[in-house]
């Protein structure tokens, strides 16, 4: 939308500048000249500080335009509502033919004399730069919001029975290697029970024999043999390697 006057045609009738915390921000305005003559112009704020107009001044030549630059410095924190009371006064004046922007003086716009000045007085207006996507309509098929939280449950449900199938996996790994080792215990405590009632039925056999001093030597050497049997068995690395033979 624009705003006319007799001297000059002004767009738009209001400053539109992206919001966005800390950074600058810019827009556009633009002068377009209806006479035939010069006319000078002169663009002022309700704050200056806070806005760089560039030009804020100069000469339109008889049916051209002029465009013109607002930047608002980065700003630390948002207004109120977004509203802000800033506004921006653009006057025009007639000025003399070959006239240049060095030429405009405060003068130029004096309303004295019956000189015609023109004012436009605009407002500041802050939007969004990056206004917030639209919540997507439910489909016949569901809404997509619907389907990723599903996607989610699904994602619990398949990482749950992974970790159930691992225990159990686990589980059944150690119930195996328990078994094997109360297998072999009870087979270690069996051959133990073996050997004593061998060695007692040997022992009874060579006390016959015991007169002869050939006797007297294999007793002696079978009991040594009966003594390293016992301590091998007795010790947990002869345990070990029977587990050991056994895998």
């Amino acid at each position: 939308m624009s705003t006319g006057g007799d001297l000059l045609d002004l767009q738009p009738s209001e400053l539109r500048f992206p919001f966005e915390l800390r950074k600058q921000s810019s827009c556009s305005m633009q002068l377009t000249n209806k006479t035939d003559k010069h006319v000078a112009f002169k663009v002022k704020t309700t704050n200056p500080k806070k806005y760089c107009v560039r030009p804020n001044n100069g000469i339109v030549l008889p049916g051209a335009a002029c465009s013109i630059t607002v930047t608002m410095q980065a700003q630390k924190e948002a207004p109120p509502d977004m509203q802000c009371k800033d506004k921006f006064l653009i006057q025009s004046a007639v000025a003399p033919n070959g006239a240049i922007t060095n030429d405009i003086t405060p003068e130029t716009f004096n309303k004295e004399d019956g000189k015609v000045v023109e004012e436009f007085r605009l407002k500041v207006v802050y939007v969004q730069a990056n206004p917030p996507s639209p919540v997507p309509e439910e489909s016949e098929e569901g809404s997509p919001r619907t389907s990723v939280v599903e996607d989610g449950k699904n994602a619990s449900s398949t990482d749950a029975v992974t970790r159930s199938q691992v225990d159990t996996k686990d589980k059944s790994s150690s119930a195996e290697t328990w078994s094997l080792v109360s297998k072999l215990t009870e087979e270690r405590a069996s051959i133990i029970q073996q050997n004593q009632k061998l060695r007692q039925e040997l022992v009874e056999d060579l006390v016959k024999c015991s007169r002869t001093v050939s006797c007297r030597f294999e007793v002696q050497s079978f009991d040594k043999s009966l003594a390293v049997l016992d301590d091998f068995l007795s010790t947990e690395s002869g345990l070990q390697r029977l587990l050991q033979r056994s895998w």
